[in-house]
């Protein structure tokens, strides 16, 4: 059988994004069994499995998508799942579901139309999240049961070109260091509204002392040429897309920006899985002439820390000490679409940075980034942010399959 990924993820980066043909009968009108296939030597734990509604029409149409369980066969269990209207056209196009899957195994599940599929569909006690957050100027936030990150509005940035307190004026990625799983943006918002800047303090779940400024923070986007960065402003219009146990999915636009003479537009569709430390950005970039290096960054910060790039797998990381831990941040993308790596130090604040200039496929350009902190207890040294981002790189590089 011919396995095709999902056409709104046909880019490199699928962890979880590979479905396959049809071309068996259903068991019974109500239900359809397929299985999950893991080709590496890997034990892959908490994996996302997405399934495209188009391989399974006929239960859609009698049940619709809201209504079909996912039944794990080994266990006899009905997993957690989600549905998600990727082009917002009002109707589901994928179901998704985690599983756990043992080096070089196979499982089976079964997709089963229900009347009452909410009351038997359980309830996950840790889930993903994101939104606008007009209280705190502009940001938009998303989180999961591992980590949280923000990016800031048009509002943030008119405050810095009017000379008034409060903005912000950058495209860099920011994170807040979470040691708890549950969400906790609304929480750290409310506390910052009654007492400025508590977000800043660690009161036992965690804490925001990552200076973004002007830098790129934790994989943010620019275009590389003579020897400089160019970058857009604060992000124009959001639009929310999804948000559940599983996944959250937003999009992000950018004000046209100039490279020179050319005039590039910008949107990003940024999305975050339940149990992953690194955040995945689908980017689309159109410009008026061909685009030169565009160029994915982590800061520097004070470069004490400590670079490490790993070319053949494709994953770049920095180790730095903030405060009283360390903090490991990282990039991921295909090998393939690397085509440079600069270590790019100076003495201007906010503007050294690891550099990975990539090829981007057409307009588009996917990749990863994200982090681990050392206080979270996900990751206790610089060996195992490395060991997991090694594994990271090679899950995505080989997707699940998935077959009806």
């Amino acid at each position: 059988m011919r396995f095709t990924k999902h056409v709104k993820h046909a880019a490199w980066g699928a962890i979880y994004f590979c479905t396959a043909a049809v071309s068996g009968c259903q068991q019974n009108s109500n239900s359809l069994s397929f299985t999950v296939t893991n080709k590496l030597a890997l034990e892959r734990k908490s994996e996302t499995v997405s399934i495209a509604v188009t391989n399974f029409g006929e239960l859609v149409e009698k049940f619709g998508a809201e209504n079909l369980l996912v039944n794990d066969n080994d266990t006899k269990q009905v997993l957690v799942s989600q549905t998600v209207d990727n082009d917002g056209d009002g109707k589901v196009d994928e179901i998704l579901f985690q599983t756990d899957m043992e080096p070089n195994g196979k499982k089976t599940f079964t997709l089963t139309g229900a009347t009452n599929a909410r009351t038997q569909r359980p309830k996950s006690k840790v889930t993903t999240y994101s939104r606008f957050v007009p209280e705190r100027t502009d940001d938009y936030t998303w989180e999961n049961d591992r980590v949280a990150f923000r990016t800031y509005g048009p509002v943030a940035q008119q405050l810095v070109e009017r000379n008034e307190q409060g903005g912000t004026l950058t495209s860099g990625i920011d994170g807040w260091l979470k040691r708890v799983d549950y969400p906790i943006i609304n929480k750290w918002y409310q506390n910052n509204i009654d007492r400025p800047g508590a977000y800043h303090e660690d009161s036992g779940e965690g804490y925001d002392p990552y200076h973004v400024g002007a830098s790129r923070g934790i994989g943010g986007l620019g275009v590389w040429e003579d020897e400089q960065l160019y970058v857009s402003k604060n992000f124009a219009s959001y639009k929310t897309i999804a948000e559940g146990p599983i996944r959250t999915v937003f999009e992000l636009t950018y004000e046209p920006w100039q490279v020179n003479s050319r005039t590039i537009t910008e949107t990003k569709r940024i999305s975050l899985d339940l149990g992953s430390n690194l955040t995945r950005y689908e980017v689309n970039l159109v410009s008026s002439q061909p685009l030169p290096n565009v160029t994915i960054g982590l800061t520097l910060h004070d470069k004490k820390g400590e670079v490490k790039m790993n070319k053949e797998q494709g994953w770049f990381r920095y180790w730095e000490l903030i405060d009283d831990a360390y903090l490991g941040t990282a990039i991921v993308l295909p090998p393939s679409a690397v085509k440079e790596v600069k270590d790019y130090r100076v003495e201007t604040s906010d503007q050294s940075h690891l550099f990975v200039l990539a090829h981007p496929e057409g307009n588009q350009l996917v990749y990863y980034a994200g982090f681990g902190w050392e206080k979270s207890g996900q990751f206790s040294s610089k060996e195992a942010w490395d060991a997991y981002l090694s594994n990271f790189a090679k899950r995505i590089a080989s997707p699940l399959e998935v077959e009806f």
